[in-house]
Parts: structure tokens; C-alpha cells; sequence
């Protein structure tokens, strides 16, 4: 929200441009060596090894790579200001790998509360850092060191909670075990990346860094939504499934509990943001940015469609079927790079008509080749989807109405947003207890620890 106000669009445009270059290199930063040590059902010391030296490796080669493809990236798209940034990232990545093994074992070992403290330290640094240097007119460079004093203060406090008996020393003998299956992940991540990317590559170079900055915020608004639920929910449920499939064999019923869940809560977000997002970007970046409410609404829809294939990734993934998620990635990023390549070349509108159409045909591959693997029922997954249905659409009347009557974009963004909000809230609510979502069983919980605290 500040940052919004304190850089220009095409600041934004600028570093967002590098950073999806950037992301073709975050991809393969440990060859899905982390993921490897979260789901490995015999983890012996040769093998923790193997996992340190892979990360430890490709962070320095990253580092290298990234520092003299800097100067080159920066006159292709004519801007001097994506060398420095890339400057940055480069001692970034050198950085990042003395994070990275402690937090795998984290996960694995499902310690969330350490996970939360390194998480919110390392970001809250992150972000002081970027705003002060923001502050001082540093420009989009700004954002670059935010970044890296975030991966400091992460790799400083992973060293702090690192298991005493960890290896220092990195080994190659189980190293070809671990690239095994982090080639794969690999590959999966790199259509993802590839597919996520298209769009802001495509606009840098066919339209304008304007437009860029514009399609960043718009998707950086929806993103909330993977950055505040989905992402947490991921960490653990990756190491939930693992565990499921460690013990038992089978995790089709975790798996229709977690998709119930993120579709209900997806879809009440996805509802909210289509209706208030003009409201919700005055309020969060200022006026500056209300050219991005109309893609911010095509990205909501298309947010909605995904939501039903959220924890496919996760499941195949914790089961070490990484073979069957790189052929869904790679034909369902395929489908996204055509549809938002074309798009972006027409515009901002087109650009989110055709993520709207990968994001459906994305859910429909996924859930397929999930099916195939883990074998959940078909019958109890429409029950799942038509139960979260009906939370989402109970929760999304109050802000439809309310959009009806100010309309797109209200001269006054504070009594629709005053009234939207918790009529959504209170929607969501009367629907999770009225149609006994499997929700209820997590806000019962919570209301009897808060009874419990405060009797």
C-alpha cells in the first residue's frame, strides 16, 4: 500500500519486468532439492547432504549467472535501472541457499510456529527496507534491496533454528536419488513460471512498462488471496499429504477437505474482489492505479476458476508423483502461454479474457491426472464443489447488491467498501452453518479455544 504511493507505475512496470525474468532463474534455485527432503520416506544424513550441496551450488552458479546476464537484459528492454536490480538479485541469490534446507526440514517436520516467526521476520524486514529506500526516491532499485535484506534475515534466523546434528559439509553420494525427483518438480515449475509470465513479458515488449505496472498491481491484488490463505495453506498441507501417504497410503479424503475449505474461501474472496475492485485499489495504491480495477475483476474470475484445482500441485507433490504434475503443468501451461500471449498483444482486456479461459481449462487437466493418482471420489467431489458454491454465492449477495447500486466505480469508495465487507462476512458465515461446510469443524474449533482463553 505504500510502495504503491511512493513509486510510479512505470516504476513498478520496470521491476516487475525483471523480476519475471528473474523468476525463470528462482525456478531452478535448488532443483526441487527442498521439496525432495520434505517428502523423502527414508531421510538419511548422505541424502541431507546431497540436498545441501545442490542448494548451496546452484546459489553461488545462480549468483554468477544473473550478475553477467544483467547488462545484456537491460538494453534489450532499454532501461538501465533492470541492470542494478538485477545487481542486487545476484548477491540474493548467493544468499538464499543458508534459508533454504532448514526451512524444507521445517515443513517437513510441520513446525509451523518457527516457519511463522522466520516467515513474518524476514518479510516484515523486507518491507521497512523497501519503504525507507522508496522514501528516499531510490526508485524500483528500492524494492530489490527490500528483497535481499528479507532473504538475510531469513537465511540469519534458519542458521538460529537449524537441527544441531544437520551437516555442514555437502555430499554427492545420494545426489543423483535427489535429482531424480527435483528435475522434475523443476520442469513442472519452470512451465508454471513460464505460463505466469507471459503476460507481463509480452506487455513489457508489445505495449508499455505503463500497461506492465498496471497488469502487476491488478495481479498482485488477487495474488493477496494465494499470498494470505494459499501459501500457508500449501506449507501444511504438503507436509499433512506427505505424512497421510507416509502413514496410510492414501490421501483422498485430506485432500477433498482441503479442496473444500480453499474453494469456499476462494470463492467468497474471488466474489468480493469482482464487486469492490475499484474500491479495493483506491483504498490500497491510490488513484493513480484505477486503470487496473477492469483486469483486477477478469483476474477475479479467473482466480475462481483455478480455485477448484489449488491443492492438486500440493498432492501430487507430497506423494512423489512429480512425473504426472510436470505433464499436467506442461500441457496446462502450453494452453496459458497461447491464450495470454495473444491476449496481451490486444491489451489489458483481452490479456485477462484469455487468463480467464487457461484458468479453466487448467482446473479441468489437473483434477484429471489428480484423480488418476490418488483415486478420490468423483461423487464426493462435485458434493465438495456444490457446498463451497453455495458458501461463496451466499457470501458474494451482499456485495452484488451493493454494487448494483453505486455501480463500478463509486464516486465515494468508503460506505460500499463499509457496507460490502461484512455483509460478505456475514454471508460466508450464515452459509458455512447453515449448510454444515467442513469449515464449521474449524470455526467451532476456534470458538472453543477462544471460549477457552476468555471464559
Amino acid at each position: 500500500m505504500v510502495i504503491a504511493r511512493l513509486l510510479t507505475p512505470q516504476d513498478i512496470g520496470v521491476f516487475s519486468v525483471t523480476m519475471v525474468l528473474l523468476t525463470f532463474v528462482a525456478t531452478v534455485r535448488d532443483m526441487g532439492a527442498g521439496g525432495y527432503l520434505v517428502q523423502e520416506k527414508e531421510l538419511t544424513n548422505d541424502r541431507i547432504r546431497a540436498v545441501w550441496a545442490i542448494q548451496l551450488g546452484l546459489g553461488i552458479g545462480l549468483a554468477l549467472l544473473v550478475f553477467a546476464a544483467s547488462i545484456p537484459v537491460a538494453i534489450f528492454y532499454n532501461d538501465m535501472r533492470m541492470r542494478d536490480i538485477m545487481f542486487v538479485a545476484a548477491i540474493n541469490y548467493a544468499v538464499n541457499p543458508f534459508g533454504s534446507l532448514t526451512y524444507a526440514w521445517q515443513i517437513r517436520e510441520m513446525r509451523f510456529d518457527a516457519l511463522a516467526l522466520v516467515r513474518f521476520s524476514a518479510t516484515l524486514t523486507g518491507a521497512l527496507v523497501s519503504v525507507y529506500l522508496a522514501w528516499l526516491d531510490f526508485g524500483p532499485i528500492s524494492l530489490a534491496f527490500g528483497a535481499l535484506a528479507s532473504t538475510i534475515v531469513n537465511a540469519l534466523m534458519a542458521i538460529y533454528f537449524r537441527p544441531k546434528w544437520f551437516p555442514w559439509l555437502p555430499g554427492l553420494k545420494e545426489i543423483r536419488r535427489v535429482l531424480a525427483y527435483g528435475s522434475q518438480t523443476t520442469g513442472a515449475a519452470m512451465f508454471t513460471t513460464l505460463g505466469g509470465s507471459a503476460a507481463e513479458l509480452v506487455l513489457g515488449k508489445m505495449q508499455s512498462m505503463l500497461a506492465t505496472g498496471l497488469y502487476s498491481r491488478a495481479s498482485g491484488l488477487v495474488a493477496m488471496f494465494d499470498r494470505l490463505v494459499l501459501s500457508g495453506i500449501s506449507s501444511v498441507s504438503i507436509a499433512w499429504f506427505a505424512k497421510q501417504s507416509r502413514d496410510h497410503g492414501s490421501i483422498a479424503q485430506p485432500f477433498l477437505k482441503s479442496t473444500s475449505y480453499v474453494t469456499a474461501i476462494g470463492w467468497t474472496f474471488s466474489a468480493a474482489l469482482f464487486f469492490l475492485a475499484y474500491p479495493a485499489i483506491r483504498l490500497l495504491y491510490g488513484s493513480q492505479w484505477d486503470g487496473a480495477a477492469n483486469t483486477t475483476r477478469l483476474l477475479a474470475i479467473g482466480l475462481a476458476f483455478n480455485m477448484p484445482a489449488a491443492m492438486t500441485s500440493s498432492a501430487l507433490t507430497a506423494t512423489g508423483a512429480v512425473k504426472q504434475a510436470l505433464q499436467a503443468t506442461a500441457i496446462t501451461t502450453t494452453i496459458a502461454i497461447i491464450c495470454t500471449a495473444i491476449g496481451a498483444a490486444f491489451g489489458l482486456t483481452a490479456l485477462g479474457i484469455g487468463i480467464v479461459a487457461a484458468s479453466a481449462i487448467r482446473t479441468i487437466f489437473w483434477l484429471k491426472i489428480t484423480h488418476s493418482e490418488i483415486q478420490f471420489d468423483w461423487r464426493e467431489m462435485s458434493k465438495t464443489l456444490r457446498g463451497s458454491a453455495a458458501v461463496g454465492g451466499m457470501a458474494a449477495v451482499g456485495p452484488a447488491v451493493i454494487f448494483s447500486v453505486y455501480g463500478a466505480r463509486p464516486a465515494n469508495i468508503w460506505l460500499p467498501l463499509a457496507l460490502s465487507i461484512p455483509s460478505a462476512f456475514l454471508g460466508f458465515l450464515g452459509a458455512v452453518i447453515l449448510c454444515k461446510h467442513p469449515l464449521l469443524e474449524e470455526i467451532n474449533s476456534i470458538w472453543f479455544k477462544v471460549k477457552t482463553l476468555y471464559p
